[in-house]
């Protein structure tokens, strides 16, 4: 797993080219809960996502070929790859699934990146990219499962925590479990990380109970930023040696949740950048007495007539 002197580098590596993102804290009345809130606004990264930090320290870690990069995603790491490709002058393919909103793909092919929709969920257009890399020397730039790219998603713990100190646990968004790894790999136990998955893209919980990686459901309303097939393997490592709760939620609790975001905070949210906060407002997520409680809002590329409407 990556270390903090891993994500301490990474950070320094990958500041000219992200931003570092705000800590707003909430009252227990302002936030309409039994205790206050510090909420991660991480939704204000460059391209709307906290993609990019991994996307980017990825890159810079390694010796691009000649051919440039290839990634697949449902769209946000895509669009973080996309980006950083255009950044630094190389060329990108990028590989999303049918499910990916037309949004998230005009966002990727707006950069120049080279964009191939096919496949009904994220693990297609992910065999797609790996035998496109095969075959022309890409570098792979994988969504959650390379550990630069796990390094880079540390450093929104790393700043979380110099911004809210007093935290004693941190609830974070599940797909193929790239942002929990980095988290987790910062805190260290410091505080405790939960994760929180749609019920119907349960992937970390669903290796939990199995006690390996073992592909899960993929559907439902945040399968275009949670839907991996499977949890990545660094992930895992780190679930088995580190821990973390993992707490499922329905859909409903979900959009409830990115509706609170802009009806409280007039933040925009896609559902699964609202995804870790439904386990708080829902009271899936039970806070022991004295805890000092943070959520990482961890993506906004919706349509914003979505959530506004």
């Amino acid at each position: 797993m990556p270390t903090q002197d891993d994500i301490r580098a990474a950070a320094e590596r990958i500041a000219p080219h992200v931003r570092r993102t705000p800590v707003i804290r909430l009252s227990a009345a302002e936030a309409g809960l039994a205790h206050p809130l510090a909420l991660k606004l991480e939704q204000l990264q460059v391209t709307g996502s906290f993609k990019p930090r991994g996307a980017f320290n990825r890159i810079l870690s390694a010796q691009v070929p000649a051919a440039g990069v290839v990634a697949a995603s449902g769209g946000n790491h895509g669009l973080a790859v996309a980006h950083a490709a255009q950044v630094l002058g190389l060329k990108a393919e990028i590989f999303v699934p049918e499910i990916t909103p037309a949004a998230k793909r005009a966002r990727i092919a707006a950069t120049g990146a080279t964009l191939t929709v096919g496949g009904a969920a994220y693990d297609a257009a992910r065999q797609a990219s790996e035998a496109r890399a095969a075959a022309t020397g890409a570098l792979v730039i994988h969504a959650y499962d390379q550990p630069e790219v796990l390094a880079g998603q540390g450093t929104v713990a790393m700043e979380f925590e110099q911004d809210a100190p007093e935290l004693t646990h941190v609830l974070v968004a599940a797909g193929g479990g790239g942002l929990y790894g980095g988290v987790a790999s910062w805190y260290r136990g410091r505080a405790k990380v939960v994760i929180v998955e749609p019920d119907e893209c349960p992937t970390l919980l669903v290796a939990a109970m199995a006690g390996r990686p073992m592909d899960a459901p993929t559907g439902g309303v945040a399968a275009d930023s949670l839907g991996a097939r499977r949890v990545g393997d660094l992930a895992f490592r780190i679930m088995a040696e580190l821990g973390g709760q993992c707490i499922v939620q329905k859909d409903d609790a979900i959009l409830q949740a990115q509706r609170w975001l802009w009806d409280r905070l007039r933040v925009v949210a896609e559902p699964g950048g609202a995804t870790a906060l439904s386990a708080v407002l829902s009271g899936a997520f039970a806070p022991p007495p004295g805890a000092c409680v943070g959520v990482i809002v961890c993506g906004a590329n919706c349509d914003p007539g979505s959530v506004v409407a």
